[in-house]
């Protein structure tokens, strides 16, 4: 079975950086397992990064375009079969626990389209509506899950329209949807006290400001990308629209982009902590990554 590795984890924590080290000393390639790099002209905003060795995944889809998981999918397979047709190790790495998930493990309900009518529909409802509307449809998918996943309408408003489409077509089709994908796999995970996550994350978005954050939005408005674009939706650039169209203060702004982002964290740990695989290293341990390229090469020998 080929070998894949999996560097992922919370936001801030260097993931794509230790990514490029790993590649450099057993041969490797990155693939990008962000859901928000994956667009084009939002380069600033998203923090990629490139390196000595090649990043596939990044620059996928226009602004203005959306991008399914499914799509993610397809695209990440092709890849990674080019990087072993070269004989070298393919890295997937990032913080979108659920692309992860789909190329790792397979999820049978990737390829079930968008029903863009309801959806417009299910923006009318509340939280509250949508779970249980949801629990009306599929009390099993209702009551397994997470207390995030509870108050996310994103998450409930695809359960709904998943159980709507069951519902139709039958769960039988399901088996044919996605060919599940077997590897080798080795987790990575990185985290960090909540006072070091804080700073870097502070630490972060100033640099983003500093790099032209705020002129990389107003390109990409004047290229026509809408606020309502799935790009758009993205941390630090949804806080923008406030700054820029409602006279959100500059400070106010920076203490909103801020805390989304340690809201996508407490969300990142909820998902990752869920799975046994990952082996976590703590990335203010001094020597965390000599312990990380121990661990890569035992698991590279053995056969």
């Amino acid at each position: 079975m080929k070998k894949l590795l999996v560097i992922c984890g919370l936001t801030a924590t260097g993931k794509t950086s230790l990514a490029f080290k790993l590649a450099k000393s057993f041969n490797g390639e990155l693939v990008s397992a962000d859901s928000r790099q994956l667009y084009k002209k939002m380069d600033v905003g998203t923090g990629k990064e490139w390196g000595e060795v090649p990043i596939h995944g990044y620059d996928l889809a226009e602004p203005g375009e959306n991008f399914s998981v499914s799509q993610y999918v397809a695209f990440t397979q092709k890849v990674i079969k080019k990087i072993y047709s070269r004989n070298k190790l393919p890295i997937l790495v990032g913080g979108t626990g659920l692309y992860i998930k789909a190329v790792v493990d397979g999820i049978s309900t990737v390829d079930i389209p968008k029903n863009e009518d309801l959806r417009k529909t299910l923006t009318e409802k509340n939280i509250l509506e949508l779970f249980e509307q949801l629990a009306t449809l599929d009390s099993a998918k209702a009551a397994s899950l997470n207390s995030s996943d509870k108050q996310n309408p994103r998450r409930l408003v695809r359960a709904i329209e998943v159980a709507i489409w069951k519902m139709e077509n039958g769960s039988k089709h399901l088996s044919v949807v996605y060919e599940k994908q077997r590897y080798d796999t080795l987790f990575i995970g990185l985290k960090a006290d909540s006072n070091l996550l804080d700073k870097r994350i502070g630490d972060r978005v100033e640099m983003r400001m500093n790099n032209g954050f705020i002129d990389e939005v107003e390109d990409l408005l004047k290229s026509g990308v809408s606020w309502k674009n799935q790009s758009m939706k993205s941390i630090g650039y949804r806080e923008s629209e406030k700054f820029l169209k409602s006279g959100l203060g500059y400070e106010d702004f920076i203490v909103e982009w801020i805390k989304s982002e340690k809201q996508y964290v407490k969300r990142q740990y909820t998902w990752f902590r869920k799975d046994t695989r990952i082996n976590w290293f703590d990335i203010s341990e001094q020597d965390y990554y000599k312990n990380v390229e121990i661990l890569v090469k035992k698991w590279l020998n053995r056969s």
